[in-house]
């Protein structure tokens, strides 16, 4: 009898004990689920108004937007409206 009592005391163990490391894990899952949810979108390319003031010597679509909009004495937007280097077939 003894060892019956044993054996269920023992079996009962087990099974709070796995209930508590499946409980563990699942609270560790839904931490790091937030994590990934708020991590920062890629960053914006950064630029600097360096004296450049062509479409020629522009790298990317992004970068002459940025340069018309923050950088004095370009001439990338013949027309002025806001678009740059419209006749460029490399953007």
């Amino acid at each position: 009898m003894k060892k019956l009592l044993l054996l269920a005391v023992l079996a009962f163990a087990a099974w709070k004990g796995c209930a508590y490391l499946d409980r563990g894990s699942a609270t560790a899952a839904s931490v790091s689920a937030p994590l990934d949810a708020t991590q920062s979108p890629a960053p914006a390319p950064v630029f600097r108004c360096d004296g450049r003031q062509h479409c020629s010597q522009m790298t990317s679509r992004a970068e002459a937007e940025y340069f018309v909009r923050h950088c004095p004495d370009t001439k990338m937007d013949g027309d002025h409206d806001g678009v740059p280097c419209e006749n460029d077939s490399r953007f």
